[in-house]
């Protein structure tokens, strides 16, 4: 067949399929063409998870008679005045969004400029030419969206269902919201008020600040950590969560360059590795950061959906954003997250789980006058506690600090301690292996090799793939460095002869076979130097104080200290507390005092 030009509906279908993939793709558009126009109000109104209608109304600049006829023209925008694809400074700027949503839906717009007498109105389907007329209308645009993919319907079976849909269109308009948090923004879906955003005032960090709040909860504003970091062409600013505060998967990580939402590799990537030593591998934290860079310095130009950008110096912009968001884990190191509701405690534990148990009269009732407490709820601590507060020695006592002074031991594995004004319960094993990670870490740094200790009996590891075998013979020189010497053992076992002093007693062989698999599993192509704070975390797990553990006072004593000079213990290596505040206020509110 010859080589033919493809008609301009066709043209049009295309250019839709990488422009429009699903109702809340149209909505990012024309929010994201609102906020150019300067709008201060945005109101997006859904039917049928925006298949059957979308409506954008804004109170921005609005369009004249001769825009609005030309905005429905293929690469026709107001968004390059030097046509430099270099110095862009809107949202959009290809002139695509409006004819694609056109070729794939029926699109009316509807719009007035503040010094015009009245409004302009253009109907446009597929390829039909617009016809323009006049109407009554405020300042500002108002968009409908009509029976989107009724030219292309094919394209609706890979739609989701309506209440799906309109999920996709809330989070849009969310990530949208959080970058501009002086425009206020509403979001009605079937006639159910979905979102509503007031605008905010004051300087950007507190209007960003409340703009988070009211989107991603109070958790978050009250469990992140500030990050303000400058480099060369570059400015990052933002909040990340405590790595207590963690997800499952990371769409809750919203990331803006020049206030335009994008999901791109590097910087997820960046975010991952700046928690690689206080977060599990399986884990993500939550983050709102926005990057604003000098347009000459970033090509948003890569897709059509302006979801990813290319940086000139990936490796400038990575670097500060890792460092960033370490300095500021590093400066909250002993802070954990605290989300613990003890109104909701109190009323679905104490009041509904307890008393269910208990037949007898309410156990409030004990603090009654004339009433006696029932004898079903006289609980005996006794055989749960390891170390009772008179056991504690009468010698001198040792200065309290942060985390207070322990009192307690229960069930061989949390510590409880007691502060002017909190009561703090401590996972024993969670923080000593965060210590031991955090010295073996501060010999790497310093070059120096981690002290070993001799094992009297040298361990034989066996069971091992010849692929895990020969990985951890390859690293052994490197493993060295963090006092594990291993050497070979026939033809298929190896030999434990030092295991670093830091870690005490242990399973060396599970140990050894962890770091087998682990190396296994990372393949053949990888730097061993970045995996070394892994290799530490694990050694660190394994040989860190065990729970079910009985420890003295002393050994609680100086655990506590530790924690309070080692940075990061607020948290595990895997990313999980290792105490719990509960504060004297709230503890007195479950007694109605």
């Amino acid at each position: 067949m010859a080589i033919r030009i493809l008609p301009s509906n066709l043209v049009n279908q295309i250019a839709a399929g990488e422009v429009v993939e699903r109702p809340a793709s149209v909505v990012k558009e024309l929010v994201e063409n609102a906020i150019d126009a300067g709008a201060s109000s945005i109101d997006v109104t859904l039917v049928g998870g925006g298949k059957s209608l979308m409506v954008v109304s804004d109170n921005g600049k609005g369009m004249t008679k001769d825009e609005l006829f030309l905005a429905i023209k293929r690469h026709a925008t107001s968004k390059l005045p030097d046509d430099d694809l270099f110095n862009i400074n809107f949202l959009g700027f290809r002139g695509e969004a409006l004819p694609s949503i056109s070729s794939v839906s029926r699109l009316t717009i509807i719009s007035r400029t503040a010094n015009s007498d009245g409004g302009w109105k253009i109907e446009a389907k597929g390829n039909e030419e617009g016809e323009l007329s006049p109407v009554s209308h405020n300042n500002g645009t108002r968009i409908e969206v009509r029976d989107l993919f009724y030219s292309t319907p094919a394209r609706l079976k890979f739609l989701k269902s309506e209440t799906t849909e309109t999920s996709y269109c809330a989070d849009m308009l969310e990530r949208i919201a959080l970058a501009n948090p002086y425009v206020s923004f509403s979001l009605t879906a079937d006639d159910k008020k979905k979102l509503a955003l007031k605008a905010s005032g004051g300087d950007l960090f507190d209007s960003r600040l409340k703009r988070i709040a009211d989107i991603m909860g109070k958790d978050f504003s009250e469990n992140s950590i500030l990050i303000d970091a400058h480099g060369e062409n570059v400015k990052i600013s933002g909040y990340v969560s405590l790595p207590t505060l963690n997800k499952a998967n990371s769409l809750s990580q919203y990331i803006f360059v020049n206030n335009r939402p994008v999901r791109d590799k590097l910087l997820l990537g960046a975010i991952k590795g700046a928690y690689q030593d206080v977060l599990a591998g399986n884990r993500y934290p939550v983050c709102v950061l926005f990057l604003d860079i000098n347009p000459s310095y970033v090509d948003v130009n890569v897709h059509p959906a302006k979801a990813e950008v290319r940086f000139y110096d990936g490796g400038m912009v990575r670097g500060l954003l890792v460092g960033a968001i370490r300095h500021g884990l590093s400066e909250e190191g002993n802070k954990t997250a605290q989300t613990l509701d003890f109104g909701r405690f109190a009323e679905e534990h104490l009041q509904s789980g307890i008393m269910r148990e208990h037949t007898k009269p309410n156990v409030f009732q004990s603090f009654a006058p004339k009433h006696s407490l029932p004898q079903s709820a006289n609980f005996s601590f006794d055989t749960d506690i390891s170390l009772k507060v008179e056991d504690v020695p009468a010698a001198e006592e040792t200065e309290s600090g942060m985390l207070g002074m322990p009192k307690a031991q229960f069930h061989n594995t949390y510590i409880i301690s007691q502060t002017e004004d909190s009561i703090i319960i401590i996972d024993q094993h969670a923080s000593h292996e965060r210590i031991v990670m955090e010295k073996m870490k501060e010999k790497l740094l310093k070059g120096e090799k981690v002290a070993t200790q001799i094992l009297l009996i040298p361990e034989i590891v066996d069971n091992l793939s010849m692929s895990e075998r020969d990985r951890v013979l390859q690293t052994a020189g490197e493993l060295q460095r963090l006092g594990l010497v291993i050497e070979e053992f026939g033809s298929s076992g190896l030999i434990v002869r030092e295991v670093p002093s830091l870690i005490g007693e242990c399973n060396v062989s599970k140990l050894v076979h962890d770091l087998a698999e682990e190396m296994n599993e990372w393949g053949k192509e990888y730097a061993l130097t970045d995996k070394l704070h892994h290799i530490c975390a694990t050694m660190a797990c394994h040989g860190s104080v065990r729970a079910g553990r009985k420890l003295n006072y002393d050994e609680m004593t100086r655990l506590l200290r530790d924690m309070e000079k080692t940075e990061l213990s607020g948290q595990c290596n895997h990313g999980r507390p290792t105490y719990v505040e509960l504060k004297l206020k709230d503890i007195e509110k479950l007694f109605k005092r």
